[in-house]
């Protein structure tokens, strides 16, 4: 960074005074002191040639090849034939070719240089009642961190207060977001709010700033190959030009003509144009959260036709999520309310929640802090607990509000038997069915409900697919250690070609080899047991967004955006930077051959060659800066759309809880015998659907279809989010109609059964709902993802 800064400087230096020179030269032959201009025209044209000298031994000391060798030549033989005029010209062209290319690569690098500047430096702890000012490295784990507003959260950690977040800095999104108790912060977002405070759970050093960091140094050490190819045909140019001189002056007795060609054949733009088209590039991918480390990996990426996902935590979230809470009925339907109903242990499935929250919150546990996040989400408040012990093997047990809870396992958090049995039966079953885990609840004694958790696909995945596909990517495989069943599962919700199961480190690496014969692979993952498939691909590519792993240091692009549909932006990126530099090179080296024709046949003197070649360098820069400039806006909303999506957004979380009670209603209906069914359970599931769910999903359809269709550039992507809003009021429709015509005491079996029918149906068309809602907004809506 020194060594081009100094470079920097000084072709600014010769630039200033070799124009300068040019201009007071042209000044005193207006005034008809054409000896004063000819000496200042000289002396212009001496520093340009010791400038060449120098750039021409320091490429020979560093065995790197040159062309400068070409500008000495010119800049010794203008004055020589009587053009000093041309040779102040080629001193000022040289220096402006110099300072455009310090000046754009500066500029293309800013944002990776932005990244190192804003590394923290320094951390503010807390201990007891006092706060003590520490460099950042002395952090470690456990350690309390204030962060005051304005100031960059130096380590990772785990929120003990809320915060606004400006995350832009990873992520490339400009619109801070909030952050609730309990949540991951990592190192390098901007506290936007007031003071917060954090439990470190990493040290600086192994903080995801730090990591960043050292991906951002060695993105800007290396070239591409594409670069790296334009200076060895630039180096090729030289004899050729050489040729052509000699064969003009040979031809036509005239040396001028020589220099001319000369003069004109500087091969700046493959010399300029594409290393700055591909560090534009690599500054343009910055932008948008996803760190390429150097122009190689960034061409490579630019071919990739095979893409290899890992499915945990990459097109999965990789970490639980609650999916829903259950109680056990109380003999029958067990009816849904706002208010606490009667179950077997006298709790509803917010209170089980609340108690499970309240007791975890003190927990370090991963599904923990699922349950906890789960809770806040709902506006539950948790309490402080006492007694907390944690039983290892079984869970963990506590007093909350003077009850007696536990967390754990099924057999130990509550000793009943009968009914509760064949109740837990159940729960398992339907855990097995969705692939969830399950935590359950006891409450003094007796077993309160069951929370279940998943691992969700993530939003984006799908379309990322497409997307991938629409780019150019002939192949999408599913590569994972995870079970057959699970992984089809989550292959065919996304759309892969093909699904590798139960592969060890070394499968993987097997893998990857076979595919290599379709083509660039790019293999996708975020964990430690993912590093060697990320090193054995052409392009490696990891999710760092929660934390610095092994998978970051041995990948060659980093997403520090927690979102996977970067990867697609990061290939339109780098295929735009490469079609761009090709384009720089192939306009400015076409008219340079045209110059370099004219100025053999004598059309161009050395003056006027100069002159155009200095346009010609100008122009074949300006093509390669469009690189950093983005082709048109990402699909975004407005400010007022954003405020209007995210208070929907709150909104379809709360009825997310409607939509569980139509499961738990459908399993808790019993067909009876002899006996009327008791429907009150499902009447008043009816009652919530009419008056919460269709009343939001109007809402959607009036508010959040349009702001959707404005950001997605159609109605073709908001089609079939239009279609299920429908299906979903006719459903309700029609268990209305049902229910209507069912009075309890002459209810049959059939009468339940088709009930039952009802309710599943519905829940079928909520959940792909649900699915295709998150799929469409992600990555526009705050939180919908």
């Amino acid at each position: 960074m020194a060594a081009a800064a100094a470079q920097e400087r000084g072709s600014l230096l010769l630039l200033v005074v070799s124009g300068a020179l040019l201009a007071a030269g042209g000044g005193a032959w207006w005034a008809g002191a054409a000896g004063a201009a000819e000496i200042l025209w000289l002396a212009a044209g001496l520093l340009g040639l010791a400038f060449a000298i120098a750039t021409t031994a320091r490429a020979a000391r560093e065995r790197r090849p040159t062309v400068d060798v070409i500008a000495v030549l010119a800049l010794v033989g203008a004055p020589a034939v009587g053009e000093p005029f041309a040779g102040a010209v080629i001193a000022v062209m040289l220096a402006s070719g110099q300072a455009l290319e310090a000046r754009a690569s500066a500029r293309a690098r800013r944002e990776l240089s932005l990244l190192v500047q804003r590394a923290p430096r320094r951390a503010r702890l807390r201990a007891g009642g006092t706060v003590r000012d520490v460099p950042a490295e002395d952090v470690v784990p456990g350690d309390v961190v204030v962060v005051a507003a304005g100031e960059v959260v130096p380590v990772d950690g785990r929120l003990l207060t809320p915060a606004v977040l400006d995350e832009a800095a990873l992520t490339g999104e400009p619109l801070p977001v909030e952050r609730a108790p309990g949540e991951d912060v990592r190192s390098g977002v901007v506290n936007a709010g007031g003071q917060a405070e954090l439990v470190a759970t990493a040290t600086a050093g192994a903080s995801t700033y730090a990591g960043i960091v050292r991906l951002v140094e060695s993105a800007q050490a290396s070239s591409a190959p594409f670069v790296r190819a334009a200076d060895r045909v630039a180096v090729l140019f030289v004899p050729l030009t050489l040729a052509v001189a000699g064969a003009a002056w040979l031809l036509s007795g005239d040396p001028v003509r020589a220099v001319a060609v000369l003069v004109v054949a500087t091969p700046c733009p493959l010399l300029l144009a594409a290393p700055i088209a591909v560090v534009s590039g690599i500054s343009r991918a910055a932008r948008l959260g996803v760190v390429v480390r150097g122009g190689g990996p960034l061409e490579r990426l630019a071919g990739a036709r095979v893409v290899l996902f890992d499915k945990t935590g990459t097109i999965t979230q990789g970490r639980p999520v609650v999916s829903a809470v259950l109680v056990p009925p109380a003999g029958g339907a067990g009816a849904p309310s706002r208010d606490a109903t009667a179950r077997a242990a006298g709790l509803d499935a917010d209170e089980v929640l609340r108690l499970a929250a309240s007791l975890d919150q003190m927990s370090p546990h991963v599904l923990a802090g699922a349950i906890v996040a789960a809770a806040l989400r709902r506006g539950l408040t948790l309490s402080v607990p006492t007694g907390l012990e944690e039983v290892h093997g079984h869970g963990l047990r506590g007093r909350v509000d003077g009850v007696a809870v536990q967390v754990g396992r099924a057999g130990w958090v509550g000793g009943d038997a009968g009914a509760q049995d064949a109740w837990v039966r159940r729960v398992r079953r339907r855990a097995a069915l969705d692939g969830a885990l399950t935590v359950f609840v006891g409450v003094d004694g007796r077993t309160a409900g069951a929370v279940l958790l998943v691992d969700p696909v993530r939003a984006d995945a799908p379309r990322t697919v497409r997307v991938l596909r629409a780019a150019g990517v002939r192949r999408v495989v599913l590569l994972t250690g995870d079970r057959w069943d699970t992984a089809r599962a989550v292959g065919r919700v996304v759309g892969v070609d093909e699904v590798v199961a139960e592969q060890d480190p070394a499968g993987k690496l097997q893998v990857i080899r076979s595919e290599a014969g379709h083509g660039t692979t790019v293999m996708v993952g975020d964990g430690v047991n993912d590093a060697p498939a990320l090193a054995a691909a052409d392009v490696g590519v990891a999710l760092a967004a929660r934390g610095a792993t092994a998978s970051s240091e041995a990948a060659d692009v980093v997403l520090t955006t927690d979102r996977v549909d970067a990867l697609a932006d990061a290939i339109t990126v780098a295929r735009r930077a490469r079609r761009i530099a090709l384009q720089a090179v192939v306009v400015g080296m076409g008219l340079s051959l045209v110059a370099l024709g004219a100025a053999a046949g004598g059309l161009l003197r050395p003056a006027v060659g100069a002159v155009v070649q200095e346009g010609i360098d100008v122009l074949a820069i300006a093509v390669a800066l469009r690189a950093v400039v983005p082709p048109r806006s990402r699909r975004r909303l407005s400010p007022a759309d954003t405020q209007a999506a995210t208070e929907l957004w709150a909104e379809h979380d709360a009825v997310l809880r409607v939509v569980e009670q139509v499961r738990a209603v459908a399993d808790a209906l019993e067909e009876p015998d002899d006996a009327a069914a008791d429907l009150g359970g499902a009447r008043a599931l009816l009652e919530l659907l009419e008056t919460d769910l269709v009343r939001h999903e109007q809402h959607d359809e009036a508010v959040l279809v349009p702001l959707l269709t404005r950001a997605l550039g159609g109605h073709d992507e908001t089609a079939a989010l239009s279609r299920t809003h429908a299906e979903i009021e006719q459903e309700v429709v029609r268990l209305r109609h049902l229910l209507d015509g069912l009075p309890d005491a002459e209810a049959t079996a059939d009468d339940v059964v088709e009930l039952r029918r009802v309710l599943y149906g519905l829940y079928a068309v909520l959940r792909l709902h649900d699915a295709l809602e998150r799929e469409t907004a992600a990555g526009l809506v705050p939180h919908g993802a």
